[in-house]
């Protein structure tokens, strides 16, 4: 039926041409793109799994980078030892030339001052050799995060973690001693450790927070006991010696977990293992550690606040090293062959510790080439398939507009019918 009211077969040819039309925008885009999903619209199912994967992705790459920026600091520290371990070799000769009756004793001076050098360097070294602006030879441990992106960051198996220890001649030569206060439950408000003259002050922290009060965060020896929220007492008491020890150590942290400037304690060094604090005399004397202000009358009972001593209240650096005399020098090579091992021990820890971050850099590259590979196969488009649709949408593009200029040319015959 002809008509003038209405065109169908116009409409029809022109919703189709609309629709051929969309395909060939959305065919040019992934030719254009390279993806097969340019919006939620394309596939969603695959655009939640393509994202979740990159997600992924990401993570792991900054974490192979991670591995390999624990890798650098761990390969400084190796070297750092690697030099410590020459200086011990050299010190071995000048302890065995002094330890000879054969030597004077203006001869021992002269080899004394270049051991007294090799000690001082050995302390440089220790307390100088740096990476990235963070000090290499510390009790606290370095610890790496690798991680997909999906893990929960405390849980233990996100980090791979390394610890040198301090390093000094006073250490290696001279036997610094060390003391332990164990914590039986959680300190409370207003307990006090005290070593030399300093003293740390426990502060109940700000509600549900591991975070010090603001009226407390300027006040240098306050330390935030940890409340935060969810967390069990366990994990409270961990984090609690951990700020104690950040404190005595001075390293990150003032005003958020211990108030004041980060100031190390000049006496002693402190590293947490279990419920227990450990302090480690530095080479600037005798130090000594005190509960609640004063040393308690019963070492090893406990007081109010739950600590209880281990080892003594009291100890000192420990014995000097020196080649002064042949006893000395035959003290001294003791003292400088126990050095050796000690280093070889640690260079050997360090050594697995880089052989793990290695490990997990390795693994960490598969896992993105494969999830890499798995993200391709849902968002990358078919190339050839794609060109062949570009083939038949243009043909289709063209016939549909001949056939929409068809329809429209009907009407026209109406006007034959008024001739």
């Amino acid at each position: 039926m002809l008509s003038i009211l209405n065109n169908p077969a116009s409409l029809a040819a022109e919703n189709q041409l609309s629709i051929t039309n969309n395909e060939m925008q959305s065919t040019l885009l992934q030719l254009s793109s390279g993806s097969r999903i340019n919006s939620g619209a394309d596939d969603a199912a695959g655009l939640a799994i393509a994202n979740g994967l990159e997600a992924n992705i990401t993570a792991l790459t900054q974490s192979a980078s991670n591995a390999n920026d624990g890798v650098g600091a761990l390969q400084v520290a190796d070297g750092a030892l690697a030099q410590v371990t020459t200086l011990l070799n050299r010190a071995v000769t000048l302890a065995t030339e002094s330890a000879t009756g054969t030597v004077s004793d203006s001869q021992r001076t002269a080899l004394n001052a270049e051991y007294q050098a090799i000690q001082a360097e050995i302390d440089r070294i220790g307390s100088n050799t740096n990476y990235n602006g963070t000090q290499v030879f510390t009790n606290n441990p370095t610890s790496i995060y690798v991680s997909d992106g999906t893990g929960n960051t405390t849980q233990a198996s996100d980090f791979i973690s390394v610890t040198t220890g301090l390093l000094s001649s006073a250490g290696l030569l001279g036997g610094a001693a060390t003391a332990g206060l164990a914590f039986n439950g959680l300190p409370v408000a207003d307990d006090t450790v005290t070593i030399g003259t300093t003293q740390y002050t426990f502060v109940a922290a700000t509600a549900g927070t591991d975070t010090l009060p603001a009226a407390d965060a300027g006040t240098a020896g306050d330390v935030v006991i940890d409340n935060t929220t969810g967390e069990t007492t366990a994990q409270q008491l961990a984090n609690t010696l951990a700020n104690l020890a950040a404190a005595v150590n001075g390293s990150a942290g003032a005003g958020t977990v211990y108030g004041g400037s980060p100031t190390p304690n000049a006496l002693a060094t402190a590293s947490v293992s279990g419920n227990t604090v450990n302090f480690t005399a530095t080479a600037a004397g005798e130090a000594y550690i005190t509960e609640n202000g004063s040393l308690p009358s019963t070492l090893g009972a406990d007081n109010a606040g739950g600590e209880a001593f281990l080892n003594g209240g009291t100890f000192t650096a420990g014995s000097t090293s020196d080649l002064s005399t042949a006893q000395d020098a035959q003290a001294a090579l003791a003292s400088i062959d126990s050095a050796i091992k000690t280093v070889a021990s640690l260079r050997g820890n360090i050594g697995a510790g880089i052989n793990r971050l290695q490990s997990a850099s390795n693994v960490i590259s598969n896992q993105v080439q494969n999830l890499t590979s798995a993200e391709n196969e849902i968002t990358a488009a078919d190339i050839p398939s794609t060109v062949a649709n570009l083939t038949k949408y243009s043909i289709l593009e063209q016939t549909g507009v001949a056939a929409l200029s068809q329809a429209n040319q009907m009407q026209q015959l109406v006007l034959k019918l008024l001739q």
